[in-house]
């Protein structure tokens, strides 16, 4: 680790004292131009479409030139999507199960060159691009694994006992639209879509266009797997121009975003009436209780606050800290933050990246601006490091925080983390459910069954103890998702497949039915299944 420069200014790193290698490099020799084209050249968007350049955020020097989609190259991807679907829907399970783990294998085998894409376009450091080739491998293999199971016909309990043959089947929705952001280009690009796929759905993708190349890499792989020709298309483009193409073509919608997109998108699915999965904004907490292990509470909260620069749905904003260890966790909590190596870097030597567009620098440093104005006190961090490159920021130590402050409860989607201290258990979980997000959070304490405890009560889909956020993420076979402004819906698990899915009931009656055979009266009928009704009760038959 780099020297802790504790007794600058707020902590910050003077240009002098960075590890060589930090500033801001080239692009790496594998973004070759004949790569870019290739990717580029999958976009459904017409030859002579206008056109966008994205940057790197390392350098802010050009980085690749797409075709922009126009409205009716959505509405031809899916008319393409439609006719190949029908050929997918009817390919057996064990055949998208291999093609899946062949997936599986090439992201392994090529994962320095998504490794380049993700750092290239996203400005997040090696270590924590390599997570979004850990968790695309656990996705691929586990719904190619248990998909037939899934996705399986399940015979379920009939009316009537022996005589009502009832089973559930689960069709494809049809055509699925993913829109996927840009803060984890490969994880939220992949892995929605690879559960759609393996549920016999074709998809059309709108991913972010500072992030497309990724997403396009991940799609070239899924077809050298054997994926057939269209079933996963890609548009590029702005919501405003092609989010209603979207939403007026597709059977289901995935989005990854905005709260106040999402409301959106959740109204337009309700007048169509298609459904819709939504994970959204989050101001995730991490309480730390009294008997936590004040080091490794330390160390977790850097790695809850800081990855990819804070840019992380799941990532922690506000720390609550048991008033009896305060001052202990602070010092230990601000001085690793202090130590983080901060820079750009094609390798695993740096610990905090850039930030990826400049609205997202602009909102960090009036976040933190606002704070301070106000009365907040800078335990470390808080400037832009344009020396290092054009969008990055330090990791930030925020107390003295107060509600009248933007960062109290906005979403700061950076690396920015308020510290605050509570009085009980009771305290902490008020003040961590006092938001109307419910995405992630944390607990620490060397009690497992007590921080068990404090996780059910707190009002998130997803609540990991002793660990930030990895551990229920990466849990696949358990759902994942937000409650209240954080979203509908779930990834993972058998809901991130079964939602992609239509159920279906065949229900085959046998000799007698509801109503009374020819010789019996409507009131003896009556009478005799009622008592029948009383007896399956009585021998405990649901």
């Amino acid at each position: 680790m780099a020297t802790d420069h504790a007794t600058r200014p707020n902590g910050a790193l003077p240009t002098g004292d960075l590890p060589a290698g930090t500033r801001a490099p080239g692009l790496p020799t594998s973004l070759t131009p004949a790569l870019i084209e290739r990717l580029t050249a999958h976009v459904s968007a017409a030859p002579d479409a206008a056109r966008v350049t994205t940057n790197a955020p390392y350098t802010g020097a050009p980085l690749a030139d797409f075709r922009v989609s126009a409205p009716e190259d959505v509405e031809a991807a899916f008319a393409r999507a439609r006719v190949a679907q029908k050929s997918w829907a009817a390919t057996p399970i064990a055949e998208r199960k291999r093609i899946l783990l062949r997936y599986h294998d090439l992201v392994l085998a090529r994962q320095d060159e998504a490794l380049d894409l993700m750092q290239a376009e996203n400005g997040k450091t090696r270590r924590d691009a390599f997570l979004e080739v850990v968790d695309i491998g656990i996705v691929s293999r586990y719904y190619a694994r248990t998909a037939a199971r899934h996705l399986g016909p399940k015979r379920r309990r009939g009316a009537f006992p022996l005589l009502t043959h009832t089973t559930e089947l689960r069709h494809p929705k049809g055509v699925v639209a993913v829109v996927s952001p840009w803060n984890y280009p490969l994880s939220m690009a992949a892995s929605d879509t690879i559960a759609a796929l393996m549920a016999g759905n074709a998809v059309v993708q709108k991913p972010d266009t500072q992030t497309a190349l990724t997403a396009l890499w991940s799609m070239d792989l899924m077809y050298e797997a054997g994926l057939p020709e269209d079933v996963w298309q890609m548009v590029i483009g702005r919501g405003s121009s092609i989010g209603d193409a979207l939403m007026d073509n597709a059977d289901y919608m995935m989005f990854t975003g905005s709260t106040a997109t999402g409301r959106r998108i959740a109204s337009d699915a309700g007048k169509r009436l298609i459904g819709a999965s939504l994970e959204l904004g989050g101001k995730n907490a991490m309480i730390v209780l009294d008997d936590a292990d004040i080091e490794k509470a330390a160390e977790g909260a850097v790695n809850a606050c800081f990855p990819s620069a804070g840019q992380l749905c799941v990532s922690v904003e506000r720390l609550y800290v048991a008033e009896s260890i305060r001052d202990a966790f602070v010092a230990a909590f601000v001085a690793r933050t202090k130590r983080l190596r901060i820079g750009a870097a094609y390798d695993y030597g740096v610990d905090v990246g850039s930030l990826t567009t400049p609205s997202q620098l602009e909102t960090v440093t009036g976040h933190v601006a606002d704070a301070v104005s106000k009365g907040a006190t800078v335990l470390a961090g808080g400037t832009a490091r344009p020396d290092l490159g054009p969008l990055f920021h330090e990791p930030t130590v925020l107390t003295d925080v107060t509600p009248d402050m933007t960062v109290y409860d906005h979403e700061t989607f950076g690396p920015v983390v308020s510290v605050y201290s509570y009085r009980d258990v009771d305290e902490a979980v008020a003040l961590a459910n006092s938001t109307s997000y419910g995405l992630n959070a944390s607990v620490w304490t060397r009690d497992g069954a007590r921080g068990r405890a404090v996780a059910a009560r707190v009002h998130a889909g997803t609540v990991n103890v002793n660990e930030a956020f990895a551990a229920a993420w990466g849990s696949i076979d358990a759902p994942m998702g937000g409650m209240g402004d954080s979203g509908l819906g779930r990834r993972h698990g058998a809901e991130g497949i079964l939602k992609y899915t239509e159920a279906q009931t065949v229900a085959h009656q046998r000799l007698q039915g509801f109503y009374p055979p020819a010789r019996i009266s409507p009131e003896t009928w009556a009478g005799l299944l009622t008592g029948a009704l009383k007896v399956m009760k009585a021998a405990g038959l649901r």
